[in-house]
């Protein structure tokens, strides 16, 4: 299989650490949606990252549904919790982190592909206030329940969560204080030394 889309997107990192997580292999093509937008729309024409081209040439979208299908090619080894209380708590985890990422790539977006002049301070101020509660949300369930840094006990809620606040940190350095959130911050510099991490850097 092969995966379109640069590691500096969360979502792409996201499925690329899931695969190296499941011990499935496949083929990194890091196209740009942006510098490369010509050659990415000739695999996908809707020139979405991360784009996954499976081995019968089916080509799918949008990392959850890339890795739901990933995950059923991949018996005996789960990123999804079994037990339904913990699956509870890691769709949690993941629907948070994605938020942050989403709230985030929002916030680059608005500063670096838009003219200064026409910034909106009031949709900037909300998208930011979304994101400060994203990762405050996830700072609290870190305390409840804490995650641990160990390749073979990674769920998607903890890939989500450790890449959301590394991409964060990447293009919005400064944003948000890492101090306020010291689970978060010590689960994700213990995450990123892992070898499914190492295999996919985000710079």
């Amino acid at each position: 299989m092969q995966l379109i889309g640069m590691l500096d997107s969360p979502y792409v990192r996201r499925v690329a650490v899931s695969l190296h997580v499941l011990g499935q292999p496949f083929a990194h093509q890091p196209l740009s949606v942006f510098s490369t937008f010509e050659q990415f729309q000739q695999i996908n024409p809707v020139v979405k990252a991360p784009t996954l081209v499976a081995d019968d040439g089916t080509v799918l979208m949008d990392s959850t549904l890339i890795l739901q299908w990933i995950e059923s090619q991949a018996p005996g080894s789960r990123l999804t919790p079994a037990d339904p209380a913990q699956r509870l708590h890691d769709l949690r985890l993941t629907g948070l982190a994605l938020a942050a990422c989403e709230k985030a790539v929002q916030t680059v977006y608005e500063h670096r592909l838009r003219p200064a002049e026409k910034q909106h301070a009031p949709w900037l101020d909300r998208v930011g206030g979304q994101l400060d509660a994203a990762f405050a949300a996830l700072e609290a369930e870190l305390a409840r329940v804490p995650l641990a840094a160990v390749q073979e006990s990674l769920t998607h809620g903890a890939i989500a969560s450790a890449v959301a606040w590394s991409f964060t940190h990447l293009l919005l350095p400064g944003r948000v204080d890492a101090a306020a959130h010291p689970c978060l911050e010590a689960f994700t510099r213990a995450a990123e030394q892992l070898p499914a991490f190492q295999a996919c850097p985000q710079t």
